[in-house]
């Protein structure tokens, strides 16, 4: 469950998910726009380091996620292997490739802002470790950090509507990780830039219908992703009164579509799109676990969320180890975010 320390059986079994595909080129989806004929390549020549996992943004956060299980189990006998490979994959040449390929007009909105996120996750990571590796790897890593946090301050006051989605468009789940990067870092303009647009875009969010989630391939609850954002924004007594505006229905859980609460089924895990299914059971559970660990002791939501996020963690983690690639590229690292508690408040 969220908080208890990994075993090194767990961490070895989630790090050699990623081991195993970070460098596996095959399968591939690529999203990058074709500009002419030179725009098509193998992904190893257009990505050299976030060329494996299936897709950019899975490859970005696996590598995140061999990063957070090195630095929080530091003595797992796996972890050697986990540096050796990451020495290998973060070289400042091929870094500085990655950081170069945003320059281009035409990919200035690649992964936007999913991939982005994670992008900012990773060096958080890298940026909050006490470790001579990390330092070195976090100094190759800046171009592309600052190219998307130039990017992220472009975009946002642009960005007219937020995106409300299960999938990776969604904002509010960018914009938490955004937030936690910049207060990291101390780029007080992009915490700025983002909690003015927080509260310019949702405060004034009534009575979210979580009766419409999850629809049939959702990994994300828009919903419960704007909450574990806005815990980030607001002071705890004004997110507490926000909460009760935002999910009047919270405390009884009659009258709250069960849907929000019940982990989801995932009728085949081999189907790419289906098996989303298992990633928002875990998303799901870390956001509600944020919005649990924000509310004073007492509060009358607390005993439903917290067997929600038990439920929710459970029912996840059941699927992580499918012995299929259409799940098994992305999930550990959903499953590592929650058990890791990653941003939730202490």
């Amino acid at each position: 469950m969220p908080g208890n320390r990994l075993t090194d059986e767990q961490v070895a079994s989630f790090a050699r998910l990623a081991i195993e595909g970070i460098p596996r080129e095959f399968p591939n989806k690529p999203s990058n726009v074709l500009t002419g004929p030179e725009s098509v390549l193998e992904p190893r020549q257009i990505h050299p380091v976030f060329y494996g996992s299936f897709d950019w943004h899975s490859s970005v956060h696996g590598h995140w996620m061999l990063v957070r299980l090195a630095k929080t189990s530091p003595d797992a006998p796996v972890i050697e292997e986990v540096r050796e490979l990451l020495h290998q994959q973060f070289k400042a040449s091929d870094l500085a490739a990655e950081a170069a390929y945003f320059e281009k007009p035409s990919n200035k909105s690649f992964e936007r802002m999913y991939g982005w996120a994670w992008v900012l996750r990773l060096a958080t990571d890298l940026r909050t470790w006490d470790d001579a590796d990390a330092r070195g790897w976090a100094a190759n890593l800046k171009p592309l950090e600052q190219q998307i946090v130039s990017l992220t301050k472009d975009y946002l006051p642009r960005l007219t509507y937020p995106i409300r989605t299960g999938v990776h468009p969604d904002t509010a789940f960018a914009l938490g990780q955004t937030l936690d990067y910049a207060r990291t870092v101390g780029d007080t303009d992009l915490e700025a830039t983002v909690v003015g647009y927080c509260r310019e875009k949702y405060l004034a969010d009534l009575d979210y219908p979580l009766r419409y989630e999850p629809s049939g391939e959702d990994f994300f609850s828009a919903g419960w992703n704007e909450a574990d954002l806005m815990r980030r924004v607001l002071p705890a007594e004004k997110f507490v009164e926000w909460l009760t505006d935002f999910l009047p229905r919270l405390p009884d859980e009659k009258s709250l579509a069960a849907n929000a609460l019940v982990p989801a089924v995932v009728s085949d895990v081999t189907d790419p799109k289906l098996v989303h299914l298992a990633g928002l059971n875990l998303s799901r559970a870390w956001a509600q676990n944020g919005v649990l660990a924000a509310l004073p002791d007492g509060d009358p939501r607390r005993p439903l969320l917290k067997r929600s996020v038990a439920a929710q963690a459970r029912a996840g983690l059941d699927y992580v180890f499918s012995g299929h690639y259409e799940g098994e590229h992305w999930l550990a690292t959903f499953a590592v975010y929650l058990l890791t508690q990653v941003g939730a408040p202490h």
